[in-house]
C-alpha cells in the first residue's frame, strides 16, 4: 500500500512538473498568470469546505469573492507598489497561524475561517504574479521559489520515512517529524544555492533565504492541516492522486511566496 502511494505521488509530481515548467518557461507570461489564478481559485473552492460550505453554489460564491479580489488587485493603478505591503500583511497572518498551530486544538469560527482563506490566497497570488512579471528574471525567480518549496517537501517526505522518530506537531499532522524537517531544510538549501547560481547571485548569501522560505513553507502546510482538522476533513480534495487536493499542493507555496518576494527584494534579486 505504501509503495503504491509513493508511486502515485511520484507520477503525479512528474505530470505537474511536466505541465508547469513549459507553461512558465516557454509560453507568454499571460498563460502563467492564468495558471496561477486557476490554482488559487481551485484552492478557494476547497477552502470553502473548511468554512462548512459543502453546497456547490455556496462554494462558488467564495470562489467568486476571491476572483473579484484578485481582479480588483490586478486592475489597481497601485498594484505593483502594493504587493510588498500585501506580502507584509501575509507574513503577519502566517505568524498568527504559527501561534494557532502551537495552540491547536482550538475551535475556529466560520467567520475566522472565511477571512483566513482570503489572507492565505490573495497575497500569495499577488506575490506569485509579481514574481513572474519581474523584468528579465521573472520566470527564473518563480521557478527558484517552486524549487525551494518542492525540495523542502521532497526532503521532508523521504527523510521522515527513513529516519523519522520525533513528532513535529502530532496534534496537527501526526506523520510529520523533526527528522523530516531537517531533511527538507537540507534539500531546500541545495535548491536555493543552485537557484542563486542560475540567477547570477551570491550562492552562500542565498542560504538564509532558502532556510527561511523552507521553514515558513512548513508552517503553511501545518496551518492548512489545522483548518482541515477543524472542519473534520482528512484532505482538502482528491484531484491529485497521492497528493490530495489543490490546497494540499499549494499550501506550502502560499506561505513561502510572500517571504520569498520580500527577501528577494532585500537581496536585490528583483532588480533595482
Amino acid at each position: 500500500m505504501a509503495s503504491n502511494s509513493l508511486v502515485q505521488r511520484i507520477l503525479t509530481a512528474v505530470v505537474l512538473i511536466g505541465v508547469l515548467l513549459p507553461a512558465f518557461l516557454l509560453l507568454p507570461k499571460f498563460f502563467g498568470r492564468i495558471l496561477i489564478s486557476l490554482f488559487v481559485l481551485g484552492a478557494a473552492w476547497e477552502w470553502a469546505a473548511f468554512i462548512g460550505w459543502r453546497a456547490p453554489l455556496a462554494r462558488l460564491g467564495y470562489v467568486a469573492t476571491v476572483a473579484a479580489l484578485l481582479g480588483l488587485a490586478y486592475a489597481s493603478a497601485s498594484y505593483t507598489a502594493a504587493v510588498p505591503a500585501l506580502a507584509g500583511v501575509a507574513m503577519l497572518w502566517w505568524a498568527a497561524a504559527f501561534v494557532l498551530i502551537l495552540r491547536f486544538p482550538v475551535a475556529i469560527g466560520r467567520a475566522a475561517v472565511w477571512l483566513a482563506g482570503l489572507l492565505v490566497m490573495v497575497p500569495a497570488w499577488a506575490c506569485l504574479v509579481a514574481l513572474l512579471d519581474t523584468p528579465v528574471a521573472g520566470r527564473r525567480l518563480l521557478l527558484v521559489l517552486l524549487a525551494i518549496v518542492w525540495a523542502a517537501d521532497v526532503g521532508a517526505y523521504f527523510a521522515g520515512r527513513r529516519f523519522g522518530r520525533v513528532k513535529l506537531a502530532p496534534r496537527v499532522s501526526p506523520g510529520k517529524t523533526w527528522e523530516g524537517v531537517f531533511g527538507g531544510l537540507a534539500l531546500a538549501t541545495v535548491a536555493v544555492m543552485a537557484g542563486a547560481a542560475q540567477l547570477g547571485q551570491p550562492v552562500f548569501a542565498a542560504v538564509p533565504l532558502g532556510l527561511s522560505v523552507a521553514a515558513v513553507s512548513i508552517v503553511g502546510d501545518l496551518a492548512v492541516s489545522v483548518f482541515k482538522r477543524n472542519a473534520g476533513l482528512k484532505d482538502s480534495g482528491n484531484i491529485f492522486p497521492g497528493h490530495g487536493g489543490v490546497l494540499d499542493r499549494v499550501d506550502s507555496i502560499t506561505a513561502a511566496a510572500p517571504l520569498y518576494l520580500l527577501a528577494g527584494g532585500w537581496l536585490g534579486w528583483l532588480g533595482p
